[in-house]
């Protein structure tokens, strides 16, 4: 168990007690963990993030490059807080909760705040005037935060469950979005291996909310939007790590469609557990056998563009590791097929 050394050995008190606790089951009456509670509030991690929550409770950044509304830099704040440790009883996670609630409208949802001009991330996505009137990301994404510290059962937060559902498409993925009446283009690295309208960005975090709820993770939803998801049996291995370490600050957090543009194999394997799929299903196996054999030889995962992410990346991975069952109710019917982002097309003549 040489990765145990090395993770304790980890500057961060909020890493070391995870990984006392989540990977060899110390409880919270242990001492060390005792202290590591108290040690934790002087983690760098935690006064910087602290130290940028505003007066009414929302956050207009969490770093000092990333450019996000004060509405997604207070759900990353709080999906921060949340991987970390900290709970409703911290008032800091309270103040942004309460920001978030302040902004959700009637049906649920959060406001879509892109413009109308047809431009997200830069892009050309539609007429001018002719622009999104839903992605199901405005939701996810501020629904994440709040779900991810502890407030997947609030009733507001189930309002806001209520209307994420309510834009699936019929085959389970999640579109897009709503364009003019229509659904929006999926670009090739946003398809889904089995679904004509399904965005793969848009699927992933409507999936991390349901993930993160004590019963939709077992959900008929849940499942059908993981097995989408696994479609994709790429392995690319440079993402590998990614979405841990944006969530401690170490990659930028930009995007909006791209948010989850990158196929991060640790958050699927993260989802895999989650949902509660099993090792008997071959696909779930050899991701999980694919991701052992990049484990180094003193029981780390590297992740190369941030080096100093890599302890993180390796708790999250043995944690997703440990917690795959070998067997259960998990039942895939989706055929196993080839996936290119972008097809060759059959010529004409």
């Amino acid at each position: 168990m040489t990765w145990a050394a090395l993770l304790l050995a980890a500057p961060s008190p909020c890493l070391r007690m995870l990984v006392l606790n989540e990977l060899l089951g110390r409880t919270d009456d242990d001492p060390e963990m005792r202290e590591l509670a108290e040690l934790r509030a002087q983690d760098p991690l935690v006064v910087d993030l602290l130290a940028w929550q505003q007066q009414d409770g929302s956050w207009e950044r969490v770093d000092q490059v990333s450019q996000l509304s004060a509405t997604r830099a207070t759900a990353l704040a709080l999906s921060r807080l949340g991987y970390l440790g900290f709970s409703p009883d911290h008032p800091a996670v309270r103040r942004g909760a309460e920001y978030l609630f302040s902004l959700q409208q009637p049906d649920g949802s959060w406001a879509l705040e892109e413009t109308r001009s047809g431009v997200i991330d830069g892009h050309l996505i539609a007429e001018p005037g002719e622009g999104y009137s839903m992605i199901p990301l405005q939701t996810s994404l501020p629904l994440q935060g709040l779900a991810a510290c502890g407030y997947a059962t609030d009733p507001r937060v189930e309002r806001a469950y209520e209307w994420l559902l309510a834009q699936r498409l019929p085959d389970g993925a999640w579109p897009t979005g709503i364009a003019s009446g229509n659904y929006g283009t999926v670009g090739g690295y946003r398809r889904l291996a089995h679904s004509r309208w399904g965005c793969r960005s848009n699927t992933t975090g409507a999936l991390i909310c349901l993930a993160h709820h004590p019963d939709r993770r077992i959900s008929p939803e849940a499942r059908r939007g993981l097995e989408l998801l696994l479609g994709r049996e790429t392995r690319e291995t440079h993402p590998l790590g990614f979405e841990v370490a944006r969530l401690i600050g170490l990659e930028r957090a930009r995007g909006f469609l791209t948010y989850y543009a990158r196929f991060d194999l640790a958050l699927v394997l993260d989802l895999c557990w989650r949902v509660n799929a099993t090792l008997d299903d071959d696909r779930v196996a050899n991701l999980a056998s694919f991701i052992q054999g990049l484990q180094g030889p003193y029981g780390l995962w590297e992740y190369a563009p941030r080096p100093q992410a890599s302890r993180w990346v390796t708790f999250d991975l043995l944690r997703s590791l440990a917690r795959l069952d070998e067997t259960g109710d998990w039942l895939s019917l989706e055929p196993r097929t080839p996936f290119r982002a972008y097809p060759q097309r059959a010529r004409r003549y």
